[in-house]
């Protein structure tokens, strides 16, 4: 089966990958299904929408042959004995990994297609990004998964400790023991988790982690996420100019893209942008400017910013971990050793906000700061079904948002359509009291 690579604009062209996906043991039959909803969901989502900068090709075309690109790629780093590292969370230090001459790359876990796969071995009322996880692995669906020498979880939920004991059974998989609190000892603690971690990649890949090497990837992983920070920065302006689902792909690609590849190609798209709103282009003229907040949207999961840009909004900005989460704060850079920066690589990751966090009141200072920030007239906050902790930490943050003057709309959905309708009634609502 083939997969598709834009050529230019509008035009598609066609790449076989059927070779490396057999060689990957794959199961073509199934994986075609996949594939083919994949044209008509870009164009439906992204080619419908009109003034895009063109420096969308980019990331329309790693879209478009999203199983064949990448994957190609890690194929030959592994022919020339190259490890890869599979990932499922914004917590895991890509810096350890690239510094060990491995590749990180994030496990994605967005389609409805793998969740019926993962029923087969979790219950049905489980969070869709985890029955997804074990769908895409134990059917054979996803490139990425079979790729992986090694799989690096954590501890953010429940059901992903669970999930990660069943697909330890078919895969190496080390599981980093995250603390649910951030005191002091609880940032020692993580450090103590990234020193395991560099000792598995050191086992694993044959490679040693030196302070020279982990020095270069910290500058080289803080060069990605101030690419994203600048992409950020220019959706606050006036007149918005990129639309937020543009911008959920860009943050999605983020995951597995080559890290200075992807820099350059953000910044690329920032010049751009700046351009753009100097001379006052705006993609969304009289929208509402939307903050979302909440679970994850992987890998096609791009349901809710299409149904709130095509309802008089635009999403100007994500606290979420294909958003904020996944890039602000840098590392410290000046780490004279091994454990100094070890320590800092720990201190910046436990200064994500996740919900698994107690107590997490700096999520909700996150979204009041953002949503300021972003100039946002709303904010919506998404849990995915089953995922508890979101669902739970939504009822604070609403109360943080209305003590605020904030609007607040508060949404639990999966990744299937069928409640899209009535999704899109009460998003339109929103927007609409929104004035």
């Amino acid at each position: 089966m083939p997969s598709y690579i834009f050529k230019k604009r509008g035009e598609i062209i066609m790449a076989d990958n059927q070779k490396m996906w057999t060689d990957l043991g794959m199961d073509l039959e199934q994986h075609d299904i996949l594939c083919e909803v994949l044209p008509g969901a870009i164009g439906d989502v992204f080619l419908t929408q009109k003034n895009r900068p063109a420096a969308m090709d980019y990331f329309d075309m790693v879209l478009a042959d999203v199983h064949g690109l990448r994957p190609g790629e890690l194929v030959e780093f592994k022919k020339n004995g190259g490890k890869v590292f599979g990932t499922f969370c914004a917590y895991v230090p890509d810096e350890v990994i690239f510094a060990a001459g491995g590749i990180a790359t994030g496990l994605c876990a967005g389609s409805q297609f793998w969740v019926p796969g993962g029923e087969k071995y979790l219950p049905a009322n489980t969070c869709p990004l985890i029955k997804a996880m074990l769908g895409a692995r134990f059917e054979k669906t996803c490139p990425f998964y079979r790729l992986a020498d090694m799989y690096v979880g954590e501890t953010t939920c429940d059901g992903k400790k669970k999930a990660y004991e069943i697909l330890a059974t078919d895969i190496p998989l080390h599981v980093m023991d995250l603390p649910q609190m951030k005191r002091e000892r609880d940032h020692l603690k993580w450090a103590e988790e990234i020193k395991d971690l560099i000792k598995i990649v050191e086992e694993v890949t044959g490679n040693k982690v030196t302070e020279e090497a982990l020095a270069e990837n910290i500058k080289k992983i803080n060069l990605k996420r101030q690419a994203l920070q600048r992409l950020y920065n220019l959706r606050a302006s006036k007149n918005v100019p990129i639309s937020g689902t543009d911008v959920l792909l860009v943050s999605q690609i983020a995951y597995y893209d080559d890290p200075e590849r992807f820099a350059s190609m953000v910044n690329k798209l920032c010049d751009e942008l700046e351009e753009r709103v100097e001379n006052g282009v705006d993609v969304a003229k009289g929208a509402k400017r939307i903050l979302v907040s909440g679970t994850p949207m992987a890998i096609p999961n791009w349901k809710l910013h299409n149904i709130i840009e095509t309802s008089g909004g635009v999403v100007v900005c994500e606290e979420t971990c294909t958003g904020t989460r996944y890039f602000e704060n840098q590392v410290d850079e000046t780490g004279k050793n091994l454990d100094e920066m070890v320590q800092n690589i720990a201190d910046r990751y436990l200064g994500i906000n996740c919900a698994c966090f107690t107590p997490n009141t700096a999520r909700a200072d996150d979204v009041i700061r953002l949503a300021k920030a972003s100039k946002a007239d709303g904010v919506i906050d998404i849990s995915l079904m089953f995922c508890q902790t979101y669902d739970i930490e939504g009822r604070s943050l609403e109360q943080r948002c209305k003590e605020e003057g904030i609007p607040f709309l508060g949404i639990e959905t999966d990744y299937t359509d069928n409640d899209a309708q009535q999704l899109k009634t009460r998003i339109g609502a929103f927007i609409e009291i929104l004035g």
